[in-house]
């Protein structure tokens, strides 16, 4: 059978193939179209959008639209970019359009096939998001494409961190939005907590383009994004129980590495509770008894800290920080920290101050947030040995989209070492010798600590180099740009998401911008500019003589796409190129996944210090090791969906309640509903249906009534009427409720009502979905222990989550209902109308404004007519900050009603015997009041 499939793939060639030719009618009408528009003026180019428009008002589709718009943006990037499509990268944006990922090989020119898909979809006005792996190429190409869509008459917004919400807000407004995707998720989490819709900056979800989307859909999808608030400060604890874990011995303890987890043997546990009770942790003579519970947490936690997670591979100490180092990229994540106290666990270790511990506020993994967007694609180029997990979770099919020019990269077979000390001294052999021939070599390392010592190596060896890693982020551009120079020797953590392309010869762009920033436009300028191009295109030559770019990798990473990311910097555009990795026992990947008898049996042959072995038997055994870690991984996401799945389903009716809320004109009916529903409820509680009255439990009703409703009702002597029954009982308690909830209403404006309406409701509900949430957490990390009473953990999770949603949902109707109850409304009374000063009154002579030496002035520190932030005005000079300070404690006394946007209704605010506001100490009819 698999010969036949041999055989027809040969005649008819892939379904990929097939796909990609079926492509090709639309790709001969764009280019038919090209004479047409490139006859166009600017100014006729650039109306084409309005055109565009109006024929989608008009009902036309926008696949209709296709070949023209690809046309106009085809000609529109010759004229503003210099740059013009090729056929295959009007291929790839056909696939984006269609809400498919183009797998493009590096070089290709990804950044621009994005501007095709991007354009025909911001046509209808909802929006485009182009999601990228990092701030600089979210700004990079958000500049650097946004001259196109700008010219084309479209609106370019870009999402990076510390933008107040007036700037998100306008940059999501806009027609094509880039961002990264942590931003993009943390910008829905924030909306879904504000209090008004004005407040909200999203819009409703249109079109995403995820550029690297195998980095972002996949890689980081392992890590559910969280908001979180800080919770009691526990230092103290985490120290003590880190000096403790410091003392254990290696047989204390047992590492499972593929897990990252670490178990404690029985001398471990023993060693465990003596060191404990002498610190004065442990409640007890066990040290799993219930009370030691948060105990053995933070133990587990510092163990793994200590034991598993290593400095420069996993994280890095900078500016007295832990920082986490994303496995995948090698890339700091500011900001993010690991949850659960590991983080806190692993700033004990470091010696550094120690973040108080987070309680989640809201969280969203990356499956379901991409999962919002109506269409979604993406582009990388590495997506084919993922295409089942794209197809599983996000229905998305993977499409390669074949070379502009041939690839004449050769790869060659890895070259296995019995130790790391054999490999090192291979690999600098082969630098060293690459370089003096002048081929540029891009040495590709998993940590950084690798990094450092390769280097270290190639540093006592005389050979020149530059280090690419999370230590020196901010250069990441300029060292990728110019790997490509005449013998360069460039070490990388990892090369997945680095946006600049590595070009032979170096890159003209950035060694202007590196050699010339200093000189001024001119002539100078222009003839130095002019020898930088000749010299790079001479370098350029040279390269590829000297064999074009020579890939090294170090080592196997646990994915093949990483490899394969790797691989593909070299041989971009047709050039000449080389790959080749180099490997050893000591590998992690062997260490840990390999098949260490047939490993050792091969490698252990004869085989002489210092020699490698190349063997299809290992290449096929590290293949092996790569698809069991690409498995497991998969695993664990598909696992952390399903879970998430469950909360995602709560989730959104939370969010749907909130913006239901918001929307409202009124919410009086959601109120009024929940009154009645915490009525049936206590009866329904102390009076079950089915029951009779002296079986009632009426004293403990009237507590909860009191409690509850806060009324005081006879029920004694309703239970002695006949016929009385608990349907009766709701009815008569609904009316006693309503009765008094409309006596508090009366002389509190609807407006203000309305608003305090719901602002309880929305109080209540985000205080019992954080402690939704937080329990959720808990069963999620216990439930797996169902397993040994034969039952499945995931149904179990489902079954007590669905439980704990109704749970919470009753306890924020008696929440908004004992709230209401209790509140205690009053409005202020109107103050006394005294007589304005003369130059307050209007019969001749300037307005107050104008008087200089009594004009209006705004204190430090308030708006001005704002309902969050109302103005407070002072008469005369402006404060002194201690002024201020005292101002705020005086106007405190008279409450919001004090605050005014008029000098009037300001002096007729302060009573005439209280201290005045601007702090003076005096009384207001002797200070600012004194000619009132």
């Amino acid at each position: 059978m698999l010969g036949l499939n041999k055989v027809a793939k040969a005649i008819f060639g892939s379904s990929n193939d097939r796909y990609v030719k079926s492509l090709q009618p639309l790709i001969r009408q764009i280019n038919a179209l090209e004479p047409k528009y490139e006859a166009l003026s600017d100014s006729e180019l650039q109306d084409q959008t309005r055109l565009f428009r109006e024929r989608l008002a008009n009902g036309e589709k926008l696949d209709a639209l296709l070949p023209e718009a690809f046309a106009t943006v085809r000609e529109a990037s010759k004229r503003v970019l210099g740059m013009r499509h090729f056929d295959v990268q009007l291929i790839g944006g056909i696939v984006l359009h269609r809400g498919e990922i183009a797998e493009m090989r590096t070089g290709e020119g990804k950044t621009l096939v994005a501007t095709l898909a991007t354009y025909l979809n911001a046509l209808p006005g909802k929006g485009v998001h182009v999601v990228t792996v990092n701030d600089y190429l979210a700004s990079r190409d958000a500049e650097w494409m946004g001259q196109l869509y700008r010219w084309l008459g479209l609106t370019v917004g870009v999402i990076v961190p510390n933008l107040h919400d007036i700037q998100r807000r306008d940059a999501y407004a806009a027609d094509i939005t880039y961002g990264t995707n942590n931003e993009f998720g943390f910008d829905y989490l924030r909306d879904n907590m504000k209090y008004e819709r004005s407040q909200m900056v999203q819009r409703a979800f249109n079109h995403a383009i995820v550029d690297e989307v195998d980095s972002i859909l996949i890689d980081e999808a392992r890590t559910p994004l969280i908001i979180s608030g800080p919770t009691d400060d526990k230092s103290e604890l985490y120290i003590l129980v880190d000096r403790i874990v410091k003392t254990f011995q290696p047989d204390h303890y047992e590492r499972d590495e593929k897990a990252k987890s670490v178990i404690l043997t029985e001398d471990g546990t023993e060693f465990a509770e003596r060191a404990l009770e002498t610190a004065g942790l442990l409640e007890g003579a066990n040290l799993y008894d219930f009370e030691n519970t948060q105990v053995v947490h933070h133990l587990n936690q510092a163990l793994r800290a200590n034991m598993m997670f290593r400095r420069d591979t996993d994280y890095i100490v900078r500016d007295g920080k832990v920082v986490i180092i994303d496995e995948f990229t090698g890339r700091m994540m500011e900001g993010r920290r690991w949850s659960d106290g590991l983080h806190q666990a692993v700033e004990a270790k470091e010696g550094v101050d120690i973040q108080p511990e987070n309680q989640t506020l809201a969280s969203i993994t990356f499956q379901n947030y991409f999962r919002l967007y109506p269409k979604l694609s993406g582009m990388t180029g590495t997506a084919s040995t993922e295409a089942g997990e794209f197809f599983d979770i996000y229905k998305l099919n993977v499409v390669e989209i074949p070379t502009n020019l041939p690839v004449q990269r050769k790869d060659d077979q890895d070259q296995f070492y019995k130790n790391e000390a054999d490999k090192f001294a291979a690999i600098v052999k082969a630098i060293g010798a690459a370089a003096a021939n002048g081929q540029p070599v891009l040495v590709g390392t998993v940590s950084i600590e690798k990094s450092e010592a390769l280097s270290n190596f190639l540093t006592r060896e005389g050979v020149k180099h530059s280090v690419l890693n999370a230590r020196y982020h901010e250069q990441e551009a300029h060292i990728v740009a110019q790997a490509g120079r005449l013998g360069a020797v460039t070490i990388a953590t990892n090369m997945a998401g680095r946006g600049t392309d590595i070009q032979l010869g170096g890159n003209v762009e950035f060694r202007i911008e590196d050699e010339l920033s200093g000189v001024p436009e001119g002539p100078e300028r222009d003839r130095r500019i002019a020898a930088i191009r000749a010299e790079v295109q001479a370098e350029r030559e040279k390269v590829r003589e000297a064999g074009g770019l020579f890939v090294l990798g170090t080592e196997r990473h646990e994915s093949r796409r990483i490899d394969n990311q790797l691989r593909g910097r070299s041989g971009r555009q047709g050039d000449p190129g080389l790959s080749r990795f180099y490997l050893s026992l000591d590998d992690d990947l062997l260490r840990i996944f390999g098949q260490q008898n047939l490993l050792h049996r091969v490698m252990h042959s004869g085989l002489e210090d210092g020699e490698a072995i190349v063997h299809p038997w290992i290449s096929k055994a590290i293949e092996t090791a790569q698809k069991k870690v690409e498995a497991r991984n998969y695993d664990i996401r598909k696992q952390l969906l399903q879970y998430d799945d469950v909360m995602n389903d709560q989730r959104k009716v939370v969010y749907e309640q909130r913006a239901d809320v918001m929307d409202a004109e009124k919410v009086s009916d959601i109120v009024v509903e929940f009154r009645r529903d915490t009525v049936e409820d206590i009866v329904e509680r102390f009076a079950p249906p089915g029951t009779y009255p002296e079986q009632w439990d009426i004293e403990g009703m009237g507590m909860e009534i009191a409690t509850t409703l806060n009324l005081e009702v006879p029920l004694a002597d309703w239970v002695k009427e006949e016929a009385v029954d608990q349907e009766i009982f709701v009815d008569r308690l609904v009316a006693l409720v309503d009765e008094k909830m409309d006596g508090k209403q009366k002389g509190i404006p609807e407006e203000n009502w309305v608003q305090m309406e719901k602002n309880f409701l929305l109080q209540s509900l985000d205080h019992h979905w954080k402690e939704h949430l937080a329990t959720l957490d808990a069963l999620r990390q216990v439930v797996h222990l169902r397993a040994y009473a034969q039952k499945q953990p995931l149904n179990e999770y489902k079954a007590e989550a669905f439980q704990l949603f109704e749970r919470m949902l009753r306890l924020v109707r008696e929440d908004v209902t004992r709230m209401l109850a209790f509140a205690e409304f009053r409005m202020p009374e109107p103050m006394p109308m005294p007589d304005l000063p003369d130059f307050l009154k209007l019969e001749g002579g300037p307005l107050p404004s104008e008087q200089p030496e009594n004009r209006i002035q705004p204190l430090p520190g308030f708006g001005i007519g704002t309902p969050a932030a109302p103005g407070i005005f002072a008469m005369g000079d402006p404060l002194s900050p201690d002024e201020v300070e005292s101002a705020r404690a005086v106007a405190g006394q008279f409450g919001p009603d004090f605050v005014a946007e008029d000098p009037e209704t300001w002096q007729r605010s302060v009573p005439r015997n209280a201290q005045c506001p601007c702090g003076s100490g005096s009384r207001f009819k002797h200070c600012h009041g004194l000619n009132g």
